[in-house]
């Protein structure tokens, strides 16, 4: 039946991308579009990678405009036929199978399931219509990295966007002799979500349009609304402003008049914390320069941060993926911080940052795993920036957050994702934050259910050692109980390095929780009884996504997968996983059919039971093969996923890309070395590029070769750091910062 309802929902989908292209084709005819600016590095950025396939299964991304980490996303936000978007396809505002763009807004959640944000939405009107959907084609649309533009026919109107860290910028040339306006949606937000409190004022004489409002989103609702400011004004006089509606739907209406063949630009500048503050971040950060000024600045930022990476391919399809991956992980988190310093705390009121910039909009369930310890090679100030925010988030908030958005607690997934995080950040030698304070919070949620984050189950877990699946409320019961053990293996592993030796024991024992829900009949990771006893319901097969009615009781204990994608779960004590299963030759096997049973192409319909690097509990198994003594295996399937499982198309990614996770997955794989999250390793894998370099935040540079790399020779025959070779399953962050040359000699035979 499930089966069915995909199908049926996939025929939808395919409906709806084709009545887009009908109403394409009938409204736009080939149109000049600008030249797409870019750089040396930038020229690899594909902004539109990611936007399209499958819904559920697709990279939720979209080709907003954009600085790196910046507050301000300014894009397209796409609907079918006129209406709102459909079945979650667009939760970044953007879906490439639409067919109209409902307007242009300022900011959007990247690669996530959750529609949030879409705020002051500005839409191009001609003569005495009304703001609506507008159809487009893909043909009459570029994007770069800071840069988008579309062009509306039926409007003949080509709408560019460009942005700096809280300022969006709006070019709109009319080749029309109507009246041109700008239709700027006070109380905008994405989907089918709104706003509460909207005021907006124009003043005449300076031409100043203000306002804010209190969004009402799928995660900003949560902790019960994010207040947003913004300050607006054009380069051309205003002929006239109206407001019209009320506080949860107001809208100012921009008459510049004809300006046939002309363009007006907006700068729209955002703040949450007043409108004074917008005003200064408008009158401050582009001072001086109009749109094309504001794009030069951001693409040099861009190039600027894409430089920290410097490859060598001559595949130009591989470094069009790495770059854009690489420009996905520096889309969050967000910049929250004014240019005064001030920003919105969790207990909303008004505080300064001092020596580092507050952020917010952190996956952290997904990009503790792999996208922070990228910033801790690459982004050294990005990731002080965000140790410093959640304590400070802690500490105004009550909890460390497991997924902070805005002002609160967006509260999605479990866990204590921060746990793996700041012990990794402080082994790493990130330490100029308050690890003291950090740590307590640590414990906190260990020893005790906490109020706004934390773990959900931590009493049940606390008194039976895992998460008993009768007890009345409780979900995913098996993913919860890993998840514990294996963030107690992370407050372990920090108190042991701040010499707290008893906490130090305490944790670890809890950390081998995790083995309490193992069967060593079946070989798995079960559900279990408050008594004791394994649930009888158990299915290797059955995805969660196919918890419908009565298979629920068979995968409601597994969250986002199956008993296969958690089955290899325990990353703080991988050895004594692979105990259990009885031998590394059992163990090997089992995995080595795990990812046999990929689904058959990227992106597809069905996840599957098998290998799912579209989801992040399972994205690191293909390096497990190398911690039971068969290296060429990760050897081996490193390289077919990141042959099979990324690519140039809409669908390139092959689930979610959760501020940038399943990017950085290929960021780290495609120069050899990937992070064991909660500690200072990296496993070693098999480059699939020609060469590498990397800055290091403490000013050395690393050098990666793959010496005779190919799609053949996938296999390494021997490593080398500095002339030494090394022999482990791992290199630690230490020996990369000593800068130097790694060396991968590549061989088509396994060693």
């Amino acid at each position: 039946m499930w089966r069915f309802v995909r199908v049926l929902i996939s025929g939808f989908i395919a409906v709806e991308s084709l009545l887009g292209n009908l109403a394409n084709s009938v409204a736009v005819k080939g149109t000049e579009m600008p030249e797409v600016i870019t750089g040396e590095y930038t020229q690899y950025v594909d902004p539109f990678i990611g936007t399209g396939g499958v819904p559920w299964t697709c990279g939720m991304l979209s080709p907003a405009a954009c600085a790196p980490f910046g507050a301000v996303r300014l894009g397209a936000d796409t609907s079918f036929v006129g209406g709102a978007f459909v079945m979650k396809t667009n939760t970044s505002g953007y879906y490439y199978e639409h067919g109209h763009i409902r307007g242009f807004s300022h900011s959007r959640l990247s690669g996530t399931g959750a529609t949030d944000y879409g705020i002051f939405r500005v839409t191009p009107v001609i003569g005495n219509k009304e703001a609506g959907a507008i159809p487009f084609s893909h043909k009459n649309e570029v994007a770069s990295a800071g840069y988008y533009a579309v062009y509306l026919k039926s409007l003949g109107c080509l709408a560019e966007m460009t942005a700096d860290q809280h300022t969006g910028v709006h070019r709109y040339t009319f080749n029309h002799s109507e009246d041109a306006r700008l239709s700027l949606d006070v109380t905008s937000a994405a989907g089918d979500n709104g706003c509460t409190n909207g005021f907006a004022s124009f003043d005449e004489e300076t031409g100043l349009l203000t306002g804010g409002a209190v969004l009402r989103a799928v995660f900003s609702e949560r902790y019960d609304g994010l207040p947003v400011y913004f300050a607006a004004k054009a380069d051309k006089k205003i002929k006239s402003c109206t407001i019209t509606g009320d506080e949860s739907n107001l809208v100012a209406d921009l008459n510049f008049g004809s300006l046939q063949n002309e363009s007006v630009e907006l700068k729209v500048a955002i703040s949450f914390v007043s409108v004074e503050n917008a005003k200064l971040n408008l009158e401050e950060e582009t001072k001086g320069l109009d749109f094309d000024g504001v794009h030069k600045k951001t693409l040099a930022d861009w190039e600027k941060h894409l430089s920290s990476i410097k490859i060598q391919s001559t595949d130009e399809d591989i470094k069009k993926n790495f770059y854009t991956a690489l420009y996905h992980t520096m889309i969050m988190p967000t910049n929250y911080t004014d240019l005064n310093g001030e920003y919105l705390g969790f207990d909303k009121k008004t505080r300064t940052a001092e020596g580092y910039t507050y952020r917010s909009d952190m996956s952290l369930w997904d990009t503790c795993r792999n996208t922070h310890a990228l910033y801790m090679l690459i982004e050294p100030q990005i990731q002080k920036d965000c140790l410093n925010s959640l304590v400070d988030m802690a500490q105004t908030g009550g909890s460390l957050p497991r997924w902070p958005m805005g002002a609160g607690y967006a509260g999605s997934m479990f866990g204590d994702p921060a746990n793996v995080l700041i012990t990794e950040s402080y082994l790493k030698n990130y330490r100029d934050f308050d690890v003291q304070t950090a740590y307590e919070y640590m414990k906190k949620s260990s020893d005790s259910r906490m109020e706004r984050a934390g773990r959900e189950y931590a009493d049940a877990y606390n008194e039976y050692g895992y998460v008993p699946n009768d007890l009345e409320g409780v979900d995913d019961t098996v993913s919860h109980t890993l998840e514990y053990a294996w963030e107690d293996g992370a407050l372990s592993t920090l108190a042991a390095a701040l010499g707290k030796t008893e906490d130090a024991e305490k944790y670890a024992a809890k950390a081998m929780n995790y083995k309490n829900l193992f069967d060593p009949e079946t070989k798995y990771f079960r559900a279990k009884n408050a008594d004791g006893s394994f649930d009888s319901n158990f299915n290797t097969k059955l995805h969660s996504y196919f918890g419908l009615g009565f298979l629920d009781k068979y995968v409601g204990c597994y969250c986002e997968g199956s008993a296969n994608h958690w089955r290899y779960s325990a990353m703080h004590d991988i050895d004594g996983m692979i105990e259990l299963f009885g031998s590394e030759e059992y163990f090997v096997s089992e995995l080595e059919s795990f990812m046999e049973d990929a689904a058959p192409k990227r992106a597809y319909w069905n996840p599957g039971a098998g290998y799912w690097i579209g989801n992040q509990h399972d994205i690191h198994t293909p390096y497990l093969f190398a911690n039971a003594g068969r290296q060429d295996l990760t050897q081996k399937w490193v390289r077919w996923t990141l042959k099979n499982r990324f690519s140039t198309d809409i669908n390139g990614l092959d689930g979610n890309d959760d501020g940038g996770t399943i990017s950085a997955w290929y960021v780290f794989s495609a120069m050899g070395f990937y992070p064991l999250a909660g500690t200072d390793q990296y496993w070693l894998g098999s480059p699939n590029l020609d060469s590498a370099q990397i800055t290091l935040p403490n000013g050395k540079e690393l050098k990666i070769s793959a010496i005779n790399q190919s799609d053949e020779n996938v296999y390494v025959e021997k490593i080398t750091l500095n002339g030494k070779e090394l022999k482990d399953v791992y290199v630690t962050h230490a020996q990369l910062m000593n800068g130097g040359e790694l060396v991968f000699t590549m061989s088509n035979e396994a060693k």
